[in-house]
């Protein structure tokens, strides 16, 4: 608020007339409050999912921008559903595949790959930033005009490294068609050159996490010895939980 200081002039000597002086006005003064930072907002903290193999552990993360799958993902490991089922389609440098319930104590001379949890499929959940690279997790599907995904089983990137040609002869093959305003960035050119992956699959399937921490467990599992079916001769046993 400001404060004007007035003084009046005092009377000088009986029958004299009122003089009045009037004092320069002092400057307003304000009072100015520090400025109050607002908090940032808080970025949601990824959940982390271990996932344990007899050829190692890995770490994976999953992304907060695909919450169905990830939501989903979490509800099935948290009820214990991935526990003891298999990798039960592996294909060296492609992906090795998991998650489907009827792997567990399955017989050897079991086709597998149908098996789903009951509920319904997974609406599909494309982002340009998600794709295909070494260590991806995604959602395995049926043919469905959707795109929609299995409620259950999943698949994790192997791949192998594409240089700039060979990703540009792809882009123009398949990804053009699965989605005519996608376009890789400088970045992911990059790491499809120098850590590989499988883009052909890019804005076709879901990809809702990657795995952080034991890309050579991948290779190990996509180098075992399998049968007809693509399914390994030794079984490959999973066992999930959340770190976070």
């Amino acid at each position: 608020m400001k404060h004007i200081l007035l003084i009046m002039g005092l009377l000088a000597g009986m029958n004299a007339a009122a003089q009045t002086k009037t004092v320069a006005k002092k400057p307003a003064t304000t009072t100015t409050k520090p400025a109050v930072k607002e908090p940032a907002a808080a970025v949601p903290v990824e959940r982390m999912v271990e996932i344990t193999t007899d050829y190692g552990i890995m770490i994976a993360k999953l992304y907060n921008q695909t919450p169905l799958h990830r939501d989903n993902f979490i509800k099935l490991i948290k009820t214990g559903v991935y526990d003891s089922l298999l990798f039960h389609r592996v294909i060296k440098e492609f992906m090795i595949q998991g998650g489907d319930p009827e792997s567990k104590n399955a017989a050897d001379s079991i086709m597998l790959g149908a098996g789903q949890v009951a509920g319904d499929r997974i609406p599909a959940e494309f982002r340009p930033n998600f794709f295909h690279k070494k260590g991806a997790l995604a959602a395995a599907r049926d043919g469905n005009p959707a795109k929609a995904s299995s409620n259950c089983q999943f698949y994790i990137v192997q791949g192998k490294p594409m240089d700039t040609a060979q990703l540009s002869s792809v882009y123009n093959q398949a990804i053009k068609q699965n989605n005519p305003a996608f376009k890789y960035s400088k970045s992911q050119k990059e790491i499809y050159e120098r850590l590989g992956g499988t883009p052909f699959l890019d804005q076709n399937y879901t990809v809702f996490g990657e795995v952080i921490s034991g890309l050579d467990v991948i290779d190990k599992i996509a180098s075992v010895q399998t049968r007809q079916g693509d399914r390994p001769l030794k079984n490959v046993m999973m066992k999930m939980r959340m770190l976070n």
